[in-house]
């Protein structure tokens, strides 16, 4: 199968950026200061300030982050389904389901 262009609209930044600011929002809306929910994650307080304000954290810590909000079920769909475009490309994704490797 050769490599097809997939557009995307959300430059990496403008990603980052948004999971950062619906975290901060999330974060306010129960009432906690960095401080507890550093506290509650287990992710140091000076990363959690860094992710709010420069948009970068390690998976790890977003994750601990995500499930000290309450979000670990969302975590747990994020990529759980195939996504396609064509039922060409469907195909193909039902064909290699079982695969181990890549090509």
């Amino acid at each position: 199968m050769q490599n097809k262009f997939v557009y995307d609209p959300y430059p990496l930044q403008v990603t980052m950026q948004r999971l950062a600011e619906n975290l901060k929002a999330r974060r306010l809306e129960k009432k906690l200061s960095t401080k507890s929910l550093a506290e509650m994650s287990g992710v140091p307080a000076s990363s959690i300030q860094r992710f709010e304000l420069k948009h970068s954290i390690s998976l790890e810590s977003y994750v601990k982050l995500a499930k000290a909000l309450g979000y670990s079920e969302e975590i747990m769909q994020l990529l759980s389904e195939p996504k396609y475009d064509t039922m060409e490309e469907l195909l193909e994704i039902n064909k290699n389901r079982t695969r181990k490797r890549g090509v």
